[in-house]
């Protein structure tokens, strides 16, 4: 029997509704507890206000979003599932001679559209957001002074001195090494009191050391005073490698549609894009993630339907979807530390989410 585009219609509304205010409740519950801990972190920060922590929280909506939707999708096709079956539907609609496959078809339809609308708008919004939030965090809570900014004309850096601001702009960067980076036709602007201009140096050569920045071939420039060329010449610096490395944007602080350039700019530019590249393709592969939620969610449901443990049926959903979710860090580890291929780690999860919903439907269903 074919499924009529009313039950089409029908099914797949029920559906959406219910993973939509499983995600409305959601959301809810982690708005609350990130401004209560925000209030904790500002409490003894004068300038951060009510107002900035209600900003920070907000911020992090779209991004608590994405890290929800998967267990919005599970749980609410879960409830949904539940209540068709208690009120007889599924089992009349099966009864009529309509597969499990035919009426899994709607709800599989709303989670491939909610995974594209989330790959194509919300990260977007998302990523804009997060750097926000992470912008006042910086500025309200940590009192953080470090900015890296990566472009295709070459490098900024930001560090503070003990006078003031530097700010390390680099045309090229050679080569970068566990504790050392290279960087090539490398100008410098300096200021005191952060705003006033004071010197400005131009250099063929710069190596980060430990605890320094070692000038070649440079060229100072003072206001009102000669130039002076100096083979060599120190910077003390408080940046290493790592924190350089570390003060990228995050892959979450991206939006989708500027990943793929970013990635090939950073290996371009002899960073490790490992955890971007992972981030990309995790993204990528979110559709096919919210469908295993649909299917693994039918499968409890049918198994309710069938043996009337409701305890049993509920408690394993919920165990399954978090054993999914920390599988899904176990395998992002080993992607960015390199056990495993970035492509695998990312795909894996919602490859093997895919793989049990589908077994365990065969099985129940024409088993």
């Amino acid at each position: 029997m074919r499924l009529s585009p009313t039950l089409t219609w029908y099914f797949g509304k029920h559906v959406l509704f219910s993973i939509l205010a499983v995600l409305a409740l959601l959301i809810g519950l982690i708005l609350i507890g990130d401004t209560i801990e925000l209030l904790r972190r500002a409490g003894g920060k004068p300038d951060a206000t009510v107002g900035i922590v209600v900003q920070m929280a907000t911020s992090r909506i779209p991004f608590m979003t994405e890290k929800v939707l998967p267990f919005a999708v599970l749980f609410g096709s879960m409830f949904s599932f539940w209540k068709l079956t208690g009120n007889q539907e599924l089992v009349v609609t099966r009864a009529a001679g309509v597969s499990a496959w035919q009426f899994l078809l709607p709800p599989i339809l709303c989670a491939l559209i909610l995974g594209s609308i989330q790959v194509a708008a919300l990260n977007p919004l998302s990523s804009i957001l997060l750097q926000r939030y992470e912008t006042l965090e910086a500025r309200y809570l940590q009192n953080n002074v470090s900015v890296m900014n990566l472009s295709s004309s070459g490098l900024w850096l930001r560090q503070g001195t003990q006078d003031g601001q530097a700010v390390i702009y680099a045309r090229a960067v050679r080569s970068q090494q566990d504790d050392q980076i290279d960087l090539r036709n490398v100008t410098i602007f300096r200021f005191q009191n952060s705003d006033d201009f004071t010197t400005r140096i131009d250099a063929a050569r710069a190596v980060l050391e430990p605890g320094t920045w070692h000038f070649y071939n440079a060229w100072t420039f003072t206001p009102g005073q000669a130039s002076q060329f100096t083979e060599s010449m120190k910077l003390p610096t408080n940046l290493t490698a790592r924190k350089i490395q570390d003060s990228f944007a995050s892959p979450e602080t991206m939006s989708f549609w500027d990943l793929k350039p970013f990635i090939n700019l950073l290996e371009r530019a002899g960073f490790n894009a490992t955890r971007h590249r992972i981030h990309f393709h995790s993204l990528l592969s979110r559709p096919l993630l919210l469908c295993a939620m649909v299917l693994i969610a039918a499968a409890f449901c049918l198994k309710f339907s069938r043996r009337r443990r409701a305890s049993l049926v509920i408690g394993g959903g919920v165990t399954t979807g978090f054993i999914l979710y920390f599988c899904t860090d176990v395998i992002s580890a080993l992607g960015v530390s390199g056990g495993i291929p970035p492509i695998l780690s990312a795909w894996a999860p919602a490859g093997i989410s895919l793989l049990l919903g589908v077994s365990t439907l065969l099985h129940l269903e024409d088993g």
